[in-house]
């Protein structure tokens, strides 16, 4: 039975949280309300948090949260045809909506919307566009129309199940949308979860060697990285990254770089130096406001590089994350680090973002029971 209301920790200003509670809406045919069992948290949640997505139109307060999975406590018939479910079944939310009518939403491009909200998505929609629950730390979220629904093994560990954001961004950054072949040498700039997950991607697709970056202070994470297929890792404030790349490819370089660090932009430029000719670069990490790149185009062009900007995910990466997660053919479960509760999402973010002394954070979630 679904309650009348929900807790929820609603920013309400830069790193300030708020716990509040809101009314549960009666929902109609095409809509549902999800019993949230866990949300992840990843690199832009601390961006969010510490304020850096207002820039491009983020408002307060805001429910955040876009890694939310859980139980069906309701659902319209229609939206339960539409996603194969039922009340009571596991599933993990696609955070994207899209406006559903622009260009790029018609085309099959929601990543790409260029209408509604600066970010029409779950986790990043204000609490005064009804009805309020639009964030997975809470107790219940709103689902809306265009929401997509995931189906998922009910017996999975939350800890697991709760990659399933991550492990797709690896899948489409590394692997799908990459151009990644089978025997491709693949440089993936980056250790935390996103990076880690797109070390599993690409040894699925296929890839002939994998380097991995971080810093020392993520030695626990390039540990990781090697168990999970990792050739060869480098802590780039120790090692010289270009000149460790070129010896182990013995000067070819790389097929494929992908940028997945947060803030750094140090990465962006090896990359360059490091990608043979005729290779690409993929930039999916979040830099922020303020943070500049200087290059020098003509490598690019002489080179002939492809280089690929992406943003989030999408269903073609979901589906075969989920079955990946589902196998149990790799022990995702070493990257799942904290849980929290919704009175500790402070916490939590901090935790993530390595300002808690002593604590070696690589995945974490928010659990609201």
């Amino acid at each position: 039975m679904v309650p009348k209301t929900s807790r929820a920790a609603v920013q309400v200003a830069d790193r300030t949280y708020e716990m509040q509670e809101f009314a549960i809406p009666e929902i109609g045919p095409d809509e549902a309300i999800l019993r949230v069992e866990a949300c992840g948290m990843c690199g832009s949640d601390v961006e969010q948090y510490d304020g850096g997505f207002r820039a491009i139109g983020i408002e307060y307060p805001l429910i955040p949260g876009h890694e939310p999975l859980g139980r069906i406590a309701a659902i319209g018939e229609d939206a339960a045809k539409r996603w194969g479910v039922t009340e009571g079944d596991r599933v993990a939310i696609e955070p994207l909506l899209g406006c559903g009518t622009c260009e790029s939403c018609l085309l099959g491009n929601y990543r790409r919307c260029t209408a509604g909200a600066a970010i029409e998505a779950y986790g990043y929609l204000p609490t005064d566009r009804a009805p309020s629950l639009w964030g997975g730390y809470s107790e219940y979220m709103y689902l809306a129309p265009r929401t997509i629904a995931m189906k998922l093994d009910p017996d999975l560990p939350l800890e697991l199940a709760a990659i399933y954001q991550p492990m797709a961004a690896g899948v489409r950054w590394a692997a799908q949308d990459s151009g990644l072949s089978l025997g491709d040498t693949i440089l993936i700039m980056g250790c935390g979860q996103r990076g880690l997950c797109g070390v599993v991607a690409a040894r699925e697709a296929g890839a002939g060697k994998i380097i991995v970056t971080g810093l020392a202070k993520d030695r626990h994470k390039l540990a990781l990285a090697r168990e999970f297929g990792a050739d060869l890792t480098i802590a780039v404030d120790e090692e010289d990254t270009v000149e460790a790349v070129r010896e182990f490819t013995k000067g070819r370089g790389v097929d494929i770089a992908v940028d997945v660090s947060a803030v750094a932009t140090q990465p962006i430029v090896d990359a360059v130096e490091l990608v043979r000719p005729g290779g690409t670069i993929v930039l999916a990490g979040v830099k922020g406001s303020g943070h500049e790149v200087s290059l020098v185009p003509d490598k690019i062009t002489k080179k002939e590089l492809t280089v690929k900007g992406m943003w989030s995910q999408d269903i073609r990466a979901f589906e075969p994350a989920l079955r990946l997660i589902e196998s149990r053919k790799y022990p995702l479960e070493k990257m799942h680090t904290h849980s929290f509760g919704l009175d500790e999402v402070p916490l939590a973010v901090e935790t993530l973002a390595g300002r808690v002394p002593g604590e070696e954070a690589v995945h974490v979630m928010v659990v609201p029971d």
